[in-house]
């Protein structure tokens, strides 16, 4: 199951907060990016129950996080 993950994080948080979520398993890339949301991430994880772990514990655990919004993939494909 893969998901975009975009978070919000505290002025000053943003590089912090993505070297702690690509230490997150299933965390394909992490970004900090200019504008909102901060930072953009990929998740692959096998079911929906990891995906909410990951989310809800793991990401939104992080110091800085101030919120998430997920979208799920629900077509890929390869350029």
């Amino acid at each position: 199951m893969k998901a975009y993950v975009l978070i919000n994080v505290r002025a000053g948080k943003a590089r912090e907060v993505v070297e702690k979520v690509r230490q997150i398993e299933g965390i394909k890339q992490a970004n900090a990016c200019w504008g909102r949301p901060d930072v953009f991430t990929l998740a692959d994880v096998p079911n929906e129950e990891l995906l909410e772990e990951t989310v809800l514990a793991k990401i939104q655990g992080i110091d800085g996080v101030e919120s998430t919004d997920t979208h799920l993939v629900i077509e890929s494909s390869i350029y």
